[in-house]
């Protein structure tokens, strides 16, 4: 299979920044590591294995990110004004340089983000600031609400940080309809942890009139590894 390490540095953030990509055409999709995790956690957990057909046959690319979340969110070193505005570092990251390299890269403007557990809340994040530079969200295992993160502290980067908080509020009617249109998947399970954060977005979403599908299964843990790899393989294509 096709890999592609890239590191470039980000003026967005201030340091190197690392990624690599799988496989050798096809539509790209982006994803993002869970809790501190890095842009290789994707290939150690099996996700690229479990994505093997797709990639080696030029269905998709995969462009798997580093995070911050350990600068960001998770820095209880810092003060949590210090954190919000560390990740909104990262978001202008990806928007300014990592959707754009994409899209030079692969050729392809119809990109898709996917995250399971904290990364699901990274794909809905920039999937519903940023709806028309995707097609397709992929969300496993997500929970959508970082005020925990934030020691009490709140204000505007806050709440334009958090889906549960920002998308009751928005009313602009070219933001909604590019939501619309877009493909997107919720999926979490009966034990999942992270099971009442998806349906409260769910409802939020059904809300608005975005149409997505919600993938509940009875009976399992649904927030782990073996079960994410069955997730990405069944709402890939």
């Amino acid at each position: 299979m096709h890999q592609d390490y890239i590191k470039w540095w980000s003026p967005s953030l201030g340091r190197d920044m690392e990624l690599v990509v799988f496989g050798h055409g096809g539509t790209p999709l982006l994803a993002f590591p869970s809790s501190m995790g890095r842009f290789f956690e994707w290939r150690d957990f099996g996700m690229v294995g479990a994505l093997a057909d797709q990639l080696e046959h030029g269905h998709n690319q995969l462009i798997c990110v580093d995070s911050v979340d350990s600068e960001s969110l998770y820095n209880k070193h810092v003060d949590p004004f210090t954190r919000i505005r560390r990740h909104q570092q990262y978001e202008a990251y990806i928007v300014n340089e990592v959707l754009p390299f994409i899209r030079n890269y692969t050729g392809h403007h119809f990109i898709m983000a996917a995250g399971a557990s904290f990364g699901a809340y990274h794909a809905m994040n920039f999937v519903l600031k940023q709806p028309w530079q995707f097609g397709k969200l992929i969300c496993m295992s997500g929970a959508y609400d970082i005020k925990s993160f934030m020691d009490g502290f709140y204000d505007e980067n806050v709440y334009f940080s958090n889906p549960v908080d920002y998308l009751p509020n928005l009313n602009d009617h070219h933001t909604l309809e590019a939501l619309r249109r877009n493909h997107i998947i919720l999926t979490t399970a009966e034990h999942d942890p992270c099971k009442d954060a998806n349906f409260y977005i769910s409802h939020l979403l059904n809300s608005k009139g975005i149409q997505h599908t919600f993938d509940f299964e009875d009976g399992v843990f649904g927030h782990d590894w073996p079960w994410w790899r069955h997730l990405i393989r069944k709402h890939i294509a």
